[in-house]
């Protein structure tokens, strides 16, 4: 599906840390042309390393502390996680993290507190996406085991997986690191410093500053733009499980009688309201989709998801049912608004959110349309298992060995994964074909035809399970040279998004989706 696995607690993570005295002191800067994505201030020592990542695209904000061991090794961490969105003074969740052989114990405080014990593999270093102070650890721990390509485990603080970083030597002064099929090309010190790196195929550099560079931080702005004809509120909304979840409701500013409303669905992974991805600066694409409804007379709910700004991080181990749950709450909320017309409500979900609506529209016949972006219709096995492929195959620089290898690696790391993370176990059996056959209420399937996540060819599968059972109201809208973000984009690589020219939803699939609803809504 999209980007990571739906994150465990422990992505939104963390405690504080207390900066080192007398430190060396030095800034990463990710940057995508000139445009800064995420700035790091680190302080090291010999035996600790204090770090503050500001994450501009997603509203992030983490302050981490390593405890370091010879060898390059991490006994030991602490972290605070904090909102940029809602301008968090105090962190919104802290973590004390501790490593002993093939286990993590994780002892997590804020917004929720429990203590959560994981598996690992024996040495794994703690890993935050996108945090180049922990890369730079991987290499120094890889040129202490002293061969010309080691593989060292990360322990993903985003799901709790453990997967290999393969670091493979490159002359005296470069490394490569290769994470999944991701290859990051590095220049080092003689005591293996980070100095620079590059992504080639997301066309992402990082640079090094020395001394303190901390990147400004500003909360998100999810209101409405100046004289848009919409109102934009800041709402909350309460699951029976006891959860809030916070988000944005549009509301048409000239309505004559109750509106019509959407509630949107994220895809895979923890993201907020707007569906923002790090690597693609200024995607939000449920932003675009709200404002487009709104000025067709549609309101929309867009809801963080859990563990994301104000909502609530819930229990470990959620999955795909859970959050159709979640969207089952959004629903109820909106039938209690005065401004919105109950009986004329529908869904709009992208990717793994794709999937999820039509969970919804089987329990829900009052619904009066689901749009699915990019939904799925095979197992996540299947799916996982082809973007695996694909992913390493078009890795650049890898032999027919390492390819070989790093698809086992994948693969493995899967069946781990699944072992211990709900989210996954569900995702790799669920079938949606089932479900789209209990599905009564109208549907549209939207796809872009250059789509390497989730393949053109699903969304004909997808629809003929809808009128198979006896469904008569499925649309199909496929999209040229369009990817799985909906972005104008002739090949569809995951890896290339980040060097992309547009970074708004195509007009044509923002029209296709508001034509079908206004239809439908009426």
């Amino acid at each position: 599906m999209t980007r990571t696995a739906h994150a465990a607690a422990l992505l939104l993570a963390l405690g504080g840390t207390a900066r080192a005295q007398g430190a060396e002191t030095y800034t990463f800067r990710m940057l995508l042309g000139r445009d800064t994505l995420t700035s790091e201030v680190v302080q090291r020592t010999g035996a600790r390393l204090d770090v503050e990542l500001v994450d501009k695209t997603s509203g992030a904000r983490w302050q981490y502390g390593l405890t370091l061991a010879p060898a390059g090794a991490v006994p030991a961490m602490t972290s605070a996680f904090y909102r940029l969105a809602q301008g968090d003074t105090v962190p919104f969740q802290t973590v004390e993290i501790a490593f002993a052989g093939d286990s993590v114990t994780a002892t997590i405080g804020g917004n929720v507190a429990r203590v959560e014990r994981l598996a690992t593999s024996a040495g794994a270093l703690p890993y935050i996406n996108p945090s180049f102070a922990m890369i730079e650890q991987v290499i120094r721990r890889a040129r202490a085991m002293g061969g010309g390509t080691d593989t060292v485990p990360l322990f993903m603080l985003a799901g709790g997986r453990t997967i290999p970083a393969v670091v493979e030597r490159v002359g005296g002064d470069s490394v490569v690191v290769r994470i999944g099929p991701s290859a990051i090309r590095a220049a080092v010190g003689a005591d293996g410093a980070l100095l620079g790196a590059t992504i080639p195929a997301q066309g992402v550099h990082v640079v090094r500053l020395e001394g303190a560079h901390p990147l400004a931080s500003r909360p998100i702005d999810y209101g409405a733009p100046p004289g848009a004809p919409y109102t934009a509120q800041d709402v909350t909304v309460h699951t029976p499980d006891g959860l809030t979840l916070t988000g944005t409701l549009t509301l048409p500013a000239a309505r004559a009688g109750r509106v019509p409303a959407v509630v949107t669905i994220t895809g895979s992974g923890a993201e907020d309201r707007d569906e923002r991805i790090s690597i693609v600066e200024g995607y939000r694409p449920f932003w675009q989709i709200a404002d487009t409804l709104a000025r067709r007379g549609i309101a929309t709910l867009r809801l963080d998801d859990r563990g994301v700004n104000g909502s609530s991080a819930g229990p470990a181990g959620a999955t795909s049912a859970d959050f159709a749950n979640d969207v089952r709450a959004a629903l109820a909320y909106l039938r209690t608004r005065p401004e919105i017309d109950g009986a004329r409500l529908g869904l709009v979900g992208h990717s793994e959110g794709g999937m999820i609506a039509p969970m919804v529209a089987a329990t829900d016949s009052a619904l009066r349309g689901i749009v699915l972006l990019a939904g799925p219709a095979y197992t996540g096995r299947r799916i996982v298992a082809f973007q695996q492929r694909n992913g390493v195959a078009h890795a650049p620089g890898l032999t027919a060995a390492q390819r070989k290898s790093a698809l086992a690696e994948a693969e493995a790391a899967t069946d781990s994964m699944a072992r211990t993370n709900g989210w996954m176990r569900y995702f790799l059996s669920y079938d949606p074909l089932p479900t789209a056959r209990r599905v009564r209420v109208p549907v549209l399937i939207v796809q872009g035809e250059t789509d390497q996540q989730v393949t053109p060819e699903q969304a004909d599968t997808l629809a003929a399970a809808f009128r198979a059972g006896g469904n008569r109201d499925v649309t199909v809208r496929k999209f040229p040279a369009t990817d799985h973000l909906f972005l104008a984009d002739s090949v569809g690589d995951p890896a290339g998004y980040g060097a992309l020219r547009t970074r708004s939803v195509r007009p044509a699939v923002l029209g296709a989706i508001a034509d079908w609803l206004a239809a439908r809504l009426r």
